[in-house]
């Protein structure tokens, strides 16, 4: 709201942008900042924001006590992300050449970390970007399929590689501040951040039944459900009292609603069932992959 208060050109929708994705397939992205322990490793491997944040500023924080650095972390975490994103492209340049020739070199005599290697690959596509450096202070997650992450407003996160599903609440709001080549409104994205730190939970869904797994945010406005039907196998959604959305991945399938003969589904369809419509949907193929959104059920048992 008060972004599009202040700049409804740019942000053009009033509510809140919660989001959750669904992988597809091995799916990689960063989200959410690293813990006290990981801030810690950084400021002793990483040379290049040593030298960004001040060699003592980074040894004061090293050196207190570990209750004065728990209560400390937040506030050097935002100094050091808001000086990395506000330095400038040739600055910025310099330190990811720094990096980048430092761990080539290392590389010979060791095997890099999943996070420097992650770098490696980031310069390659957004060379002179902060977001490279910022990879650093941001939890990286690798999801196998079925597995998922759930996003809360005024979280940092990029998406890396892989395929999935995103479903997120009704705005298409975005503020960004690297890897991309879209507008960048660093200043706001730096005044709404929460510096949470810790490793996101990594969602797994709870099973329906033996075909359907269902995801579950902590939010009203949305679910996931993901069924895996093989071949000659039915699935029933039964009424409830919000639409839903249907996409079909993989495979084809007959679907009835209510007393309607059926109408067969396939790959790429997407379908939209009004409330309180009951579903049935047959695999017709050796296997049929369907995602549904509706409104998270929890919304409709509120006394």
């Amino acid at each position: 709201m008060v972004l599009h208060n202040s700049q409804s050109s740019v942000y053009r929708d009033d509510n809140h942008k919660p989001e959750m994705a669904l992988a597809l397939t091995e799916f990689e992205a960063l989200l959410g900042f690293i813990s006290v322990k990981e801030l810690m490793d950084v400021l002793c491997s990483v040379p290049e924001i040593v030298e960004l944040i001040g060699s003592g500023n980074a040894k004061q924080f090293l050196l207190v006590n570990e209750q004065d650095r728990d209560k400390n972390a937040k506030a050097v975490l935002q100094s050091i992300f808001s000086q990395l994103v506000l330095a400038s492209r040739d600055k910025i340049g310099a330190m990811i050449s720094n990096i980048k020739s430092r761990l080539l070199l290392e590389m010979q005599k060791r095997k890099l970390t999943d996070k420097e290697q992650l770098v490696l690959r980031l310069e390659s596509q957004c060379p002179a970007d902060a977001g490279v450096i910022a990879a650093f202070l941001l939890s990286y997650v690798k999801l196998n399929h079925g597995e998922a992450l759930y996003l809360g407003g005024n979280e940092p996160h990029a998406y890396i590689c892989g395929e999935y599903i995103e479903c997120m609440a009704n705005s298409d709001n975005v503020v960004r501040a690297g890897l991309t080549s879209k507008h960048r409104d660093i200043q706001t994205l730096l005044s709404m951040l929460k510096y949470t730190q810790g490793f996101p939970e990594i969602l797994r869904g709870v099973s329906l039944n033996p075909y359907t797994t269902r995801y579950l945010p902590p939010l009203d406005e949305f679910e996931i459900d993901l069924s895996i039907l093989p071949q000659a196998t039915s699935v029933v959604f039964p009424s409830v009292p919000g639409p839903s959305l249907f996409l079909f991945i993989k495979g084809k399938g007959a679907i009835t609603a209510g007393i309607s003969e059926n109408d067969n589904v396939e790959e790429g369809e997407v379908l939209f069932v009004p409330a309180h419509t009951e579903i049935r949907i047959t695999a017709e193929s050796t296997e049929l992959h369907l995602y549904r959104a509706g409104v998270n059920s929890r919304f409709f048992t509120i006394p």
